[in-house]
């Protein structure tokens, strides 16, 4: 059953309870309104048909239990290394793990066909890190889709290098260039950015391409969709024509196999990639009728923190992400936000506060919110509906993780 709201946005149904109180503070009616009448967010029509955001019965489904083949003792890891692995936590290879590492400790190139959250970074890094620390002439290129996802794989990498001596510089937009410029002059080890900085950074001949003979291309797939064909195939251009290469991509199509062309030859290819699992992700729509305003009905869910503990929000637009971020806190909503315009160091935070519990609700553009991977989040709403498909399933696909069970919400007018 769809969910409906009266004129003053409160549901209606045997699928909500009374409404607790709405956006009124005194006499002041507040429906979103400016003073040029209300605000309108997303002015371009979805070409999803609604009745797929109503799903099913939700049924958790318990994943197969993979029996790895080895253990990372057998990878053939220097010790100091393996230290660092065990002390970061890994106890056994992902399926990932257990299937590239050995074809990269071979120094062979690797395909990966993998979902996010499956242990690719590991993958990756581990046999990498290995090599370099056996030959330290050498160089390791590793480019993301989003600068979050370039900052986990940093991160990674961090712990994973522990008392190593290996340098590292992590380049990517909304951090200041200059401090990136100073630390590629000690040319780093390991090189880890987004494509448009590191475009850059190579036409101001700050990244010197020639001592990357190790490259990582990951979520190839989003790179391509967020537009970043261009840069992927300038980078490419100039690396070394002898190089060891790794490709990660979730889908493979005419695009990703056409870089992967690029980049690599005879690479072996590993697919370990679940199926987009709905199952556990009850889905329905909230339909908005004529005179509703989308912003008071989700102030009414949000007010019901109970109800709506952990929630991501999507809108189509920054502009509407932060119309909607300051009505929201002003009305006492505990909420952050990340989108293109924010700095990094913002972005940062916003997720900290979210993943921490400090804040109620991230409010997210599809953009800045590729790559984000965050436990528990209990309710994704596109407050905007998705262009395509493919982009409503990533979207709630963030919550309904681990076997528990997560609830999605789009908004239809």
């Amino acid at each position: 059953m769809s969910y409906s709201f009266n004129r003053r946005g409160r549901t209606s149904g045997a699928s909500r309870s009374n409404s607790s109180r709405s956006f009124n503070r005194g006499s002041q009616r507040n429906s979103f309104r400016g003073s040029k009448g209300r605000f309108k967010y997303g002015a371009q029509r979805s070409n999803i048909n609604p009745a797929q955001y109503v799903s099913g019965p939700v049924e958790v489904q318990a994943e197969k239990i993979y029996q790895p083949q080895n253990s990372f003792a057998d990878f053939g890891l220097l010790p100091k290394l393996l230290s660092n692995v065990t002390r970061h936590g890994y106890t056994e290879p992902t399926p990932i793990q257990d299937q590239a590492i050995p074809v990269l400790m071979n120094g062979q190139d690797v395909v990966g066909i993998a979902n996010t959250g499956t242990g690719k970074t590991a993958a990756f890094l581990l046999p990498l890190i290995n090599k370099l620390l056996l030959d330290q002439d050498q160089g390791v290129l590793i480019v993301t889709p989003t600068r979050e996802l370039a900052l986990q794989i940093f991160e990674e990498l961090q712990a994973f290098t522990v008392g190593l001596r290996l340098g590292n510089a992590l380049c990517i937009g909304g951090m200041n260039i200059n401090a990136q410029i100073s630390r590629l002059r000690n040319n780093p080890h390991f090189v880890i950015g987004t494509p448009g900085r590191l475009k850059d950074l190579i036409n101001r001949g700050n990244l010197k391409t020639e001592l990357f003979s190790n490259i990582v291309l990951d979520e190839v797939d989003r790179m391509l969709d967020i537009g970043f064909r261009p840069d992927i195939t300038f980078i490419i251009s100039h690396l070394p024509r002898q190089r060891h290469a790794a490709f990660f991509s979730a889908t493979m199509n005419r695009d990703t196999e056409a870089i992967m062309r690029q980049l690599s030859d005879n690479p072996i290819k590993i697919s370990v990639k679940k199926q987009e699992s709905l199952s556990n992700i009850e889905q329905d729509m909230v339909r908005i009728k004529p005179g509703q305003n989308k912003a008071d009905i989700l102030y009414e869910m949000l007010i019901k923190e109970n109800e709506f503990p952990k929630v991501i929000v999507f809108g189509r637009t920054k502009h509407g992400i932060n119309k909607l971020e300051q009505k929201l806190d002003k009305y006492g909503i505990r909420v952050s936000s990340i989108h293109g315009n924010k700095s990094q160091n913002a972005r940062q935070r916003a997720l900290q506060n979210f993943k921490q519990g400090r804040v109620q609700a991230l409010l997210a553009t599809d953009v800045a919110a590729r790559g984000i991977d965050i436990d528990d989040v209990t309710h994704v709403i596109n407050f905007d509906e998705p262009m395509t498909y493919d982009d409503y399933i990533h979207r709630i696909g963030r919550t309904g993780r681990a076997g528990k069970i997560g609830k999605a919400l789009t908004f239809v007018d």
